[in-house]
């Protein structure tokens, strides 16, 4: 069953008038606003002289976007090269001089599973190193990737972490930082200005405004199940959870999309 954000809230937002949750969040015990004073955990009403409208911005689930097909192999390979290590905890790849990159994974931060949505809203604006390339929505291209340990590349995508452009790239957790990243700066080597192929700061903020979204707002948004064994009735999972339809359908559509392309492998 999906996990409820809630669970490690530790400071929660009420509307004063009618005591409906309006969101809240986890004080880490650091600074968590524009004051000087951290944010003391415990239950707060805000009174407004205005409205009060919680955004009704989408939020977009995704699945756990491990490459699957040959299409990512660059984007892959590409990442792999630029980085060379976990970008979010230092980790460096000492297999990389051997081609080994067990416990390594290329991340897309905007999920390729979306890719409907990167072409609706236009997307691809925010990818400048493939101006020259035609017939492609440019959602592989590598300024749309980090490279994480496998770990933390599955909480990435469950939007359990996110890195903040806005305040110096500084990783920020949405659930008790059991990892050791809380705080830490997203590696500079992947965000060289001089590079061509550094992440865009535009995807990593789409990001970061998701994990608001998913962790902060309202109720919050369910964690999903990712780990389906062998013999795991996958589709009744699904069926009982929240936008489990949307899940399947990406499954689905993954999955898809997977054979056509390695039909068109074995065509050519």
């Amino acid at each position: 069953m999906p996990i409820n954000r809630v669970a490690w809230r530790n400071v929660h937002f009420y509307d004063g008038s009618t005591g409906a949750t309006l969101g809240g969040f986890r004080a880490s015990g650091r600074t968590s606003t524009p004051s000087s004073n951290p944010v003391v955990p415990g239950d707060y009403d805000i009174y407004s002289k205005e409205t009060i409208q919680v955004s009704d911005e989408a939020w977009f689930s995704r699945l756990i976007s491990h490459a699957v097909s040959g299409r990512d192999d660059a984007f892959r390979d590409g990442v792999c090269a630029r980085d060379g290590k976990c970008v979010i905890s230092g980790e460096v790849n000492d297999g990389a001089v051997w081609g080994v990159w067990a416990g390594f994974q290329a991340a897309h931060v905007f999920p390729l599973e979306h890719e409907s949505l990167w072409i609706q809203f236009n997307y691809g604006r925010w990818i400048t190193n493939m101006d020259g390339v035609v017939g492609s929505s440019k959602i592989n291209s590598i300024q749309n990737g980090l490279l994480m340990s496998e770990s933390l590349h599955t909480r990435f995508d469950q939007y359990l972490f996110s890195i903040n452009p806005d305040d110096g790239h500084k990783v920020i957790t949405f659930m008790p930082n059991h990892w050791g990243i809380d705080g830490r700066i997203l590696d500079p080597i992947c965000r060289n200005p001089n590079n061509p192929d550094r992440v865009s700061y535009e995807v990593l903020r789409w990001h970061f405004r998701q994990c608001v979204l998913a962790n902060m707002r309202g109720a919050g948004e369910p964690v999903f199940e990712t780990d389906f064994p062998a013999g795991t009735d996958m589709m009744a999972t699904l069926r009982d959870e929240p936008y489990g339809k949307e899940r399947f359908e990406m499954e689905l559509a993954s999955r898809l999309t997977f054979m056509a392309e390695e039909g068109e492998d074995r065509a050519h």
